[in-house]
Protein backbone atom coordinates (compact mmCIF):
# COMPACT_ATOMS: atom_id res chain seq x y z
CA UNK A 1 0.00 0.00 0.00
CA UNK A 2 2.67 2.82 1.01
CA UNK A 3 4.12 1.96 -2.08
CA UNK A 4 1.76 2.33 -4.41
CA UNK A 5 1.27 5.84 -2.67
CA UNK A 6 4.95 6.58 -3.52
CA UNK A 7 5.21 5.33 -6.68
CA UNK A 8 2.01 7.21 -7.85
CA UNK A 9 3.17 10.59 -5.89
CA UNK A 10 7.16 10.44 -6.53
CA UNK A 11 9.45 10.61 -9.85
CA UNK A 12 12.73 8.19 -9.96
CA UNK A 13 15.86 9.71 -7.69
CA UNK A 14 13.57 11.94 -6.36
CA UNK A 15 14.06 12.76 -2.46
CA UNK A 16 11.26 11.30 -0.83
CA UNK A 17 11.47 12.83 3.30
CA UNK A 18 9.79 10.60 6.15
CA UNK A 19 8.13 13.86 7.31
CA UNK A 20 6.49 14.35 3.79
CA UNK A 21 5.11 10.56 4.10
CA UNK A 22 4.04 10.55 7.67
CA UNK A 23 0.44 11.45 8.00
CA UNK A 24 -0.55 9.73 11.16
CA UNK A 25 -2.22 6.98 10.09
CA UNK A 26 0.53 4.43 11.46
CA UNK A 27 3.23 5.04 14.22
CA UNK A 28 6.37 6.19 12.86
CA UNK A 29 7.94 3.13 14.08
CA UNK A 30 5.66 0.82 12.20
CA UNK A 31 6.35 3.18 8.98
CA UNK A 32 9.90 3.01 9.36
CA UNK A 33 9.69 -1.07 9.23
CA UNK A 34 7.54 -0.18 6.10
CA UNK A 35 10.03 1.75 4.67
CA UNK A 36 12.92 -0.74 5.88
CA UNK A 37 11.41 -3.71 3.66
CA UNK A 38 10.71 -1.73 0.61
CA UNK A 39 14.11 -0.97 0.94
CA UNK A 40 15.38 -4.59 1.38
CA UNK A 41 13.05 -5.36 -1.26
CA UNK A 42 14.90 -2.97 -3.85
CA UNK A 43 12.06 -1.31 -4.43
CA UNK A 44 13.18 1.99 -1.97
CA UNK A 45 17.03 3.09 -1.18
CA UNK A 46 17.87 5.31 1.27
CA UNK A 47 19.28 7.98 1.37
CA UNK A 48 20.07 9.28 4.48
CA UNK A 49 18.00 9.32 7.87
CA UNK A 50 14.54 9.92 7.05
CA UNK A 51 15.25 10.64 2.90
CA UNK A 52 14.74 8.15 0.51
CA UNK A 53 14.30 7.82 -3.05
CA UNK A 54 13.00 5.90 -5.97
CA UNK A 55 16.23 3.41 -7.34
CA UNK A 56 16.63 4.38 -10.90
CA UNK A 57 18.75 1.83 -12.61
CA UNK A 58 21.53 3.05 -14.95
CA UNK A 59 23.52 1.50 -18.29
CA UNK A 60 25.63 -0.18 -15.33
CA UNK A 61 22.19 -1.52 -13.34
CA UNK A 62 23.38 0.83 -10.17
CA UNK A 63 21.27 2.46 -8.63
CA UNK A 64 20.97 6.51 -9.37
CA UNK A 65 19.80 8.65 -6.62
CA UNK A 66 19.40 12.21 -5.89
CA UNK A 67 22.21 14.63 -5.57
CA UNK A 68 22.78 16.06 -2.36
CA UNK A 69 21.81 19.44 -4.18
CA UNK A 70 18.93 18.32 -5.63
CA UNK A 71 17.90 16.75 -1.84
CA UNK A 72 18.62 20.75 -0.37
CA UNK A 73 16.56 22.02 -3.27
CA UNK A 74 13.66 19.62 -2.12
CA UNK A 75 14.31 19.96 1.31
CA UNK A 76 14.96 24.26 1.58
CA UNK A 77 13.80 26.12 -1.86
CA UNK A 78 10.71 23.99 -3.53
CA UNK A 79 9.00 22.02 -1.52
CA UNK A 80 5.48 20.67 -2.56
CA UNK A 81 5.24 22.67 -5.71
CA UNK A 82 5.84 25.85 -3.73
CA UNK A 83 8.82 27.99 -3.60
CA UNK A 84 10.30 28.27 -0.01
CA UNK A 85 14.03 29.60 -0.34
CA UNK A 86 16.51 31.02 -2.56
CA UNK A 87 19.99 30.53 -2.49
CA UNK A 88 21.94 33.40 -0.73
CA UNK A 89 25.47 34.72 -0.49
CA UNK A 90 28.32 34.06 -2.36
CA UNK A 91 26.24 31.51 -3.95
CA UNK A 92 23.29 33.58 -5.56
CA UNK A 93 26.46 36.14 -6.09
CA UNK A 94 28.18 33.77 -8.24
CA UNK A 95 25.03 32.67 -10.38
CA UNK A 96 24.34 36.49 -10.81
CA UNK A 97 27.99 37.26 -12.28
CA UNK A 98 29.25 39.22 -9.70
CA UNK A 99 31.39 36.88 -8.01
CA UNK A 100 34.27 34.45 -9.61
CA UNK A 101 34.52 32.47 -6.29
CA UNK A 102 33.25 29.48 -6.49
CA UNK A 103 31.55 29.06 -2.96
CA UNK A 104 32.54 25.50 -0.36
CA UNK A 105 29.46 26.07 1.49
CA UNK A 106 26.07 26.43 -0.46
CA UNK A 107 23.82 29.32 1.49
CA UNK A 108 20.25 29.31 1.26
CA UNK A 109 17.56 31.49 2.94
CA UNK A 110 14.29 29.37 3.72
CA UNK A 111 11.21 28.93 5.34
CA UNK A 112 11.55 25.65 5.95
CA UNK A 113 14.15 26.45 9.43
CA UNK A 114 12.93 27.38 12.60
CA UNK A 115 16.53 26.69 14.15
CA UNK A 116 19.21 29.94 14.10
CA UNK A 117 21.39 29.48 11.14
CA UNK A 118 23.38 26.80 11.13
CA UNK A 119 25.53 24.20 8.87
CA UNK A 120 23.87 21.74 7.16
CA UNK A 121 25.58 18.77 5.83
CA UNK A 122 23.97 16.17 3.45
CA UNK A 123 25.65 13.84 1.51
CA UNK A 124 29.19 15.09 1.46
CA UNK A 125 28.19 19.32 0.95
CA UNK A 126 27.89 21.32 3.31
CA UNK A 127 24.95 23.59 3.17
CA UNK A 128 24.51 26.72 5.59
CA UNK A 129 20.88 27.94 6.00
CA UNK A 130 18.70 30.66 7.48
CA UNK A 131 15.69 31.76 8.09
CA UNK A 132 14.56 34.60 5.82
CA UNK A 133 13.53 38.49 7.09
CA UNK A 134 10.12 37.96 5.34
CA UNK A 135 8.19 34.50 4.54
CA UNK A 136 9.11 33.49 1.03
CA UNK A 137 6.99 33.09 -1.40
CA UNK A 138 6.35 32.66 -5.54
CA UNK A 139 5.55 36.09 -5.70
CA UNK A 140 8.17 37.71 -3.99
CA UNK A 141 11.44 35.40 -4.13
CA UNK A 142 13.17 37.48 -6.64
CA UNK A 143 12.83 40.39 -4.79
CA UNK A 144 13.57 39.08 -1.54
CA UNK A 145 16.71 37.59 -3.11
CA UNK A 146 18.08 40.74 -4.58
CA UNK A 147 17.77 42.66 -1.43
CA UNK A 148 19.17 39.96 0.59
CA UNK A 149 22.62 40.22 -1.59
CA UNK A 150 22.25 43.96 -1.37
CA UNK A 151 22.22 43.81 2.11
CA UNK A 152 26.26 42.68 2.10
CA UNK A 153 27.03 42.92 -1.28
CA UNK A 154 30.77 44.63 0.00
CA UNK A 155 31.48 40.67 0.94
CA UNK A 156 31.00 39.27 -2.16
CA UNK A 157 31.42 41.29 -5.17
CA UNK A 158 34.61 40.70 -7.42
CA UNK A 159 33.59 44.03 -10.28
CA UNK A 160 33.12 47.57 -10.22
CA UNK A 161 30.47 49.30 -9.44
CA UNK A 162 28.95 49.58 -13.55
CA UNK A 163 29.73 46.12 -14.33
CA UNK A 164 28.20 45.02 -11.25
CA UNK A 165 24.93 47.30 -12.04
CA UNK A 166 24.70 45.28 -15.49
CA UNK A 167 24.09 42.35 -13.73
CA UNK A 168 21.50 43.39 -11.22
CA UNK A 169 19.71 45.01 -14.17
CA UNK A 170 19.55 42.19 -16.33
CA UNK A 171 18.20 40.27 -13.01
CA UNK A 172 15.47 43.10 -12.45
CA UNK A 173 14.39 43.06 -15.96
CA UNK A 174 14.33 38.51 -16.10
CA UNK A 175 11.93 38.78 -12.84
CA UNK A 176 9.82 42.07 -13.97
CA UNK A 177 10.74 43.57 -10.87
CA UNK A 178 8.91 47.27 -10.09
CA UNK A 179 9.71 50.01 -7.66
CA UNK A 180 6.47 48.86 -5.52
CA UNK A 181 7.75 45.52 -5.61
CA UNK A 182 10.92 46.91 -3.78
CA UNK A 183 9.59 49.62 -1.58
CA UNK A 184 7.30 46.85 -0.06
CA UNK A 185 10.11 44.43 1.27
CA UNK A 186 13.20 47.03 1.82
CA UNK A 187 12.65 47.90 5.15
CA UNK A 188 12.92 44.54 6.48
CA UNK A 189 16.51 44.49 5.47
CA UNK A 190 19.64 46.11 6.80
CA UNK A 191 19.81 50.21 6.51
CA UNK A 192 22.76 49.53 4.21
CA UNK A 193 20.46 47.84 1.88
CA UNK A 194 19.52 50.78 0.90
CA UNK A 195 23.03 52.44 0.20
CA UNK A 196 24.05 49.87 -2.52
CA UNK A 197 20.49 49.96 -3.53
CA UNK A 198 20.98 53.74 -4.46
CA UNK A 199 24.68 53.90 -5.00
CA UNK A 200 23.94 51.56 -7.88
CA UNK A 201 21.35 53.41 -9.40
CA UNK A 202 18.62 50.90 -8.97
CA UNK A 203 15.79 53.07 -8.36
CA UNK A 204 15.89 54.88 -11.63
CA UNK A 205 15.43 52.08 -13.53
CA UNK A 206 12.59 50.44 -11.85
CA UNK A 207 8.76 51.48 -12.80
Amino acid sequence: MIYELIAKKYKESEPIFFSDIYDGAISKSALTQQLSTLCKKGLLAKYDNGIYYLPKKSRLKSSVGPTADTIARYKYIFKNGKTTGYYSGNTFANQLGISTQVPNVIEIVSNNTNSAPRNVRIGNRKFYVRKPTTSITDDNVYILQMLDLLSNLDNYSDYDYEDIRKCFLKFIDAHRITRKDVDQYIRSFPLKTFRFYYELRLDNVLT
